[in-house]
This record gives C-alpha cells, sequence and structure tokens, in this order.
C-alpha cells in the first residue's frame, strides 16, 4: 500500500509538459538530428519517386520506346532511397544513444543527491528502473521517433498530394481511408499510453520487491521465506505481464485495423480503377502508378502509427523520469578541502521532530550542549531518538522546530558539504562499499596519503586484516563486505571517520559487533580522538562510556540528565537501572 501512495505522490510532483520535456532531450543534439531525419525524409521522397518512375516505364513500354533510361532510372531510386534511408537511420540511432547518456548522466545526478528522506520513502528498486528500463525507451522515441512522425506526415502529404493530381475520384477513396485511419489512432493512442505507464510502473515494483529480497537475502534464507518473497515477485511480474499484454494488445489492434482499411482502400480503387480503365476513362499506367502509391503510404502510414505509439511509450518514460528529477534534493556546492581545525561544538536548543506528520514526533524539545574537545555519550533505552541526533547533525532532516548549532551556526544555514567536511559518521550497520579496502577507507578522504591510511589502520585496529587480504589494501572485499566479520566491518568505518581528521567525530554504536578485547581497543581510540575532537558517541554498552566527560541520558525524546558516570549513578534513575542491567552498579534494593 506504501508503495501505491509514493507512487500517486510522485506522479502528482510530475511536470505537465512531458512532449516539451521529451523535445527538450534532442535539442543537443539538433544539428545531427536534422541531417538524419533530412536523410531519412530524402530517402522517403526518393521512394515516393519511385510509382512514378515505374509509370515511365509503363509507358515507355507500352510506346516500344528505349527502356534503358528508364529502368536505370528506377533502379538508381530504388539503391538510392535504400542507402540515404541507411545513412539516416543510422545518425538516428547514434543520437539516440547520445540522449540515453545524457538523460541517465543527468538522473544519476539527481539520485545521488536526493535527500536521506526521500531516499527512507522510496523503493529503490523502482528507482533503478527509472535510471534503465525507462531511459532505454526514450532512445527509439527521441530520435527515429519524432522524425519518423514528421517523415511519415510530409511523405503523407506528398503521397496525397500525388494521387490527387494523378486521378481525383480515386483520391476521394483514399482520403476517406485516411479519416477511418484518424479516427481510429485517436481513439487508440491514450489507451496505449496509459498502459504503457502501468506497466512501467509494474516494473518498478518489481524491481523495488526484488532489492527488498537481496537486502535481507541471508535473512530470507535463513527464515526459509524463498516462496514467500517468490510469491510476491511473481505478483509483480504478472501484473507487469498484464500491462504489457494491454500494451501489445492495442498496438496490435490499431495496426491490425490501419492494414485492413488500408487493403479495404486498394480493393475499391481497383474496383473503380478497373471499370475507369475498361470505359476508357484511364490509363493503365495511370492506375498501376496509383495502386503503387497506395501501396507505397502504407509505410508513411505505419511510420506514422508506429511513431504515435512510440510516442505515447516516451512520454510515458519522460512522465517517469521527471517524477524523479522533481523529488527533493540537495544542493551540491563546490568542493571544500579537508582542513584540520579546533574541535566543533554542537548544541541543540530545544529540538523537536517527527519523520512523518502521521507519526509521533521523535525529539520533543531536546537540549543539550557538547562543546570542545572531549568525550559525549548519548545513552537510553531503544526509541529514545539517540541516532536521530546524528541525522539532524549532518542535516539528513531538518528539526521541525529548536535549532541545531554547529560552531554556533544553525546547520541549515551553512552549506552542506562545508557542514559535512569537518564531521567523521560511523553508522550504526557499518556500511562498507563493493571495491577495495583502500577505495573504501578512502571514500571521505580521496587524498589521503600512504601514511594517512597506514595510520588509521593501526589506530582501527586493522593490521591482520590487512595483512590477511590477498593484495593487502588493495584486495577486494565483496559486496556489502561480505568477506569481512561484522566487527571488522565496524573498524572499517571507524577507520574511514578517522581518516578525514574530523573536528566532530560521531558514532553510533560503534563497539555493537566487537568483542572484549576490540572492545578495550576501540575506548583507547575514542579517548584519543577526543583529546583533540569533539566525540559524540550513541552507546547500549555503558563500559564503553564510563569515562566519558559527560553523558546525555534521552527517554521518550527528551533529555532527562546529563553527567558523568559518578554522577548520573547518584541522580539518575533510569541511568541507574542501565548501569545495573549491565553489571556497572549494584542492583535497585541492594
Amino acid at each position: 500500500m506504501a508503495d501505491h501512495r509514493d507512487h500517486r505522490r510522485m506522479l502528482r510532483s510530475a511536470p505537465r509538459a512531458p512532449l516539451r520535456r521529451l523535445l527538450s532531450y534532442t535539442r543537443p543534439h539538433l544539428r545531427i538530428l536534422l541531417v538524419g531525419g533530412g536523410l531519412t525524409l530524402l530517402g522517403g521522397a526518393v521512394g515516393l519517386a519511385q510509382p512514378l518512375v515505374a509509370k515511365y516505364v509503363i509507358d515507355a513500354l507500352g510506346a516500344g520506346d528505349p527502356l534503358l533510361a528508364p529502368v536505370l532510372l528506377l533502379a538508381a531510386a530504388v539503391a538510392g532511397g535504400a542507402v540515404i534511408g541507411a545513412v539516416g537511420s543510422f545518425l538516428l540511432e547514434r543520437i539516440g544513444q547520445g540522449i540515453v547518456l545524457d538523460v541517465r548522466r543527468g538522473l544519476v545526478g539527481t539520485l545521488v543527491r536526493l535527500r536521506v528522506s526521500e531516499v527512507d520513502r522510496l523503493t529503490p528498486g523502482d528507482l533503478v528502473a527509472r535510471l534503465t528500463a525507462d531511459t532505454t525507451l526514450l532512445r527509439t522515441v527521441t530520435t527515429s521517433g519524432v522524425t519518423d512522425l514528421v517523415t511519415g506526415a510530409v511523405l503523407l502529404a506528398g503521397g496525397i498530394v500525388v494521387m490527387a493530381v494523378l486521378d481525383l475520384a480515386l483520391f476521394l477513396v483514399t482520403l476517406g481511408m485516411l479519416l477511418v485511419v484518424g479516427v481510429l489512432m485517436g481513439a487508440v493512442l491514450p489507451r496505449i499510453g496509459r498502459a504503457t505507464r502501468e506497466a512501467q510502473a509494474a516494473l518498478g515494483t518489481m524491481g523495488g520487491r526484488l532489492e527488498r529480497v537481496f537486502g535481507a537475502f541471508r535473512t530470507v534464507k535463513a527464515s526459509s521465506a524463498e516462496d514467500t518473497e517468490l510469491a510476491r515477485l511473481d505478483e509483480a511480474a504478472v501484473e507487469s505481464w498484464r500491462k504489457g499484454v494491454a500494451v501489445a494488445g492495442w498496438s496490435a489492434v490499431s495496426g491490425t485495423f490501419t492494414g485492413l482499411v488500408v487493403n479495404c482502400a486498394f480493393l475499391v480503387v481497383l474496383a473503380l480503377g478497373g471499370g475507369r480503365v475498361a470505359a476508357g476513362d484511364m490509363e493503365i499506367s495511370t492506375l498501376i502508378a496509383f495502386l503503387l502509391l497506395l501501396f507505397y503510404l502504407m509505410q508513411p502510414i505505419g511510420m506514422l502509427v508506429a511513431s504515435l505509439t512510440d510516442l505515447q511509450t516516451g512520454l510515458a518514460a519522460v512522465r517517469r523520469i521527471d517524477e524523479v528529477a522533481e523529488l527533493d534534493r540537495e544542493e551540491a556546492g563546490p568542493a571544500v578541502p579537508r582542513e584540520a581545525g579546533e574541535p566543533a561544538s554542537v548544541v541543540f536548543e530545544d529540538v523537536t521532530f517527527g519523520y512523518r506528520p502521521d507519526l509521533p514526533p521523535v525529539h520533543r524539545g531536546v537540549s543539550f550542549t557538547a562543546s570542545g574537545a572531549g568525550l559525549t555519550a548519548l545513552v537510553g533505552p531503544s526509541g529514545a531518538g539517540k541516532t536521530t541526533v546524528f541525522s539532524l547533525i549532518e542535516r539528513f532532516y531538518d528539526a521541525t522546530s529548536g535549532r541545531v548549532l554547529l560552531d554556533g551556526t544553525d546547520v541549515r544555514d551553512r552549506p552542506l558539504r562545508e557542514l559535512r567536511a569537518g564531521i567523521g559518521y560511523v553508522e550504526q550497520d557499518a556500511p562498507v562499499l563493493e571495491g577495495t579496502l583502500r577505495e573504501n577507507l578512502a571514500l571521505a578522504a580521496p587524498g589521503a596519503t600512504g601514511a594517512d591510511l597506514d595510520r588509521v589502520v593501526a589506530l582501527a585496529r586493522l593490521t591482520d586484516l590487512v595483512s590477511r587480504l590477498p593484495g593487502g589494501l588493495d584486495g577486494v572485499i565483496g559486496h556489502r563486505g561480505t568477506t569481512l566479520s561484522g566487527g571488522e566491518r565496524q573498524r572499517v568505518a571507524i577507520a574511514r571517520a578517522l581518516l578525514r581528521r574530523p573536528r566532530l567525530l560521531l558514532m553510533d554504536e560503534a563497539t555493537s559487533q566487537l568483542d572484549a578485547a576490540n572492545e578495550g581497543a576501540l575506548k583507547e581510540v575514542m579517548t584519543e580522538a577526543a583529546r583533540t575532537t569533539n566525540v559524540i558517541v550513541v552507546a547500549h554498552r555503558l563500559s564503553t562510556v564510563t569515562g566519558a566527560d559527560r553523558i546525555v541520558v534521552m527517554d521518550a525524546g527528551r533529555v532527562r540528565a546529563v553527567g558523568t558516570h559518578a554522577e548520573l549513578l547518584e541522580a539518575d534513575g533510569l541511568y541507574r537501572d542501565l548501569a545495573a542491567g549491565q553489571l556497572l552498579a549494584p542492583a535497585p534494593g541492594r
């Protein structure tokens, strides 16, 4: 149900002029597009002349004139039209690939810079489908689709003019046929467009469900839930198939009836023209030329039908692509050099925040200060809002009310790159990216030297991992770090944050997957970092933060107490209970 709500929201935000946007994609390639389209039109015009050349051949044959020149002219028209059309088609296909490249580059830039709130709300699989399947649909419609529409219309108009010159009565029969085709296409095309949009949306849903499976692949296997997830995927696949069949059905209806109407017109023209030839009112060569023209018009009519169908498909793709373009994204801003500086200060002033209006607020007037070098710990039960503190500092989300100050300035008033340049962030699940260990460590500090890497490897106790990996720092650690243990992933994330030499270091449950020995080592790392850096940690293991300069106790979205370990054991009952539960204080009543 949430997927459908998100899709409806995206539809409401889509621009209302997809055709204008579709044409804008071709603007950077307009020169080559005009050349390719012109060659295609020229090839079609040469083809349009072939029936008239054939009439010339027949008239020469009937008059006993030499046939060499008419036959050579006909052969030249056939061969020349084919070659010119082939060159034009190649240029158009090349442009199509270029347009897809441009759109994908722009879309990737948008997707990577989306706000965290948008990515949390949407389905990554559907976003990937828009980047891949939807952009592919543009290749045909922005090149051959548009040029075929123009070429088909010009050739059709030219053929009609020639027909009117050859014979007015037969021309009226043909004109009636064209009116029937036009009415048919007016009724069918909107249905094709609607079915195409629904088919692409169903494809995006299937991609989202597949991404859900791969995102928790081990859990699915361990739960023996393959059949359940297969059923969900099959449901989405069947829905996509059903909508695809609808597109194919309406396309078949338009193609079949168009061909049927043209064939009926051919029979009427043959009967009427044959009677006029028999009565001596028309030359046989004129009838043959007219019939050849009628057959020839099937090509531009087919081009028009196909291009209009492709246009509906392309407009559906443009709507889906532009829905992404309308999503809220962060401004890139200029790159900020990595510079050492004084420890940052963090102040929360009566901050309230909720992830969605329909959900209870996470923060209900949070206020605390963490200034200068030192270690600040955020503790409290699950759901107290501890991790959300980091999200507001990093501006993944903005506070609903109140202020979050970094060095005395509201974080909303600072450019994002400047804000984040001095912050190191270790997430709770410590994600690593596919690639080498060096690439993961240098993600936030691409200019780090070998000495810098050696320093953080030693600090984060990664020396054994580096020596074990084939290739050392250049060893591949697999998709999502599958070759690493949970503790190793956390230490990689810690080293990555330290390599940035941050003025503010945020660590969310950084010891959750470490054994006792590595936890003790990490305490030493945090203590050392806190001498020169403002370190804020979210901790469930109180043993790692008993020596913190200040401990902020949070509960139900509020700060209930601030102090040292010893002070809070005396003054705050919740902290005393948490400490007793971890054997860091006597149990209540003893």
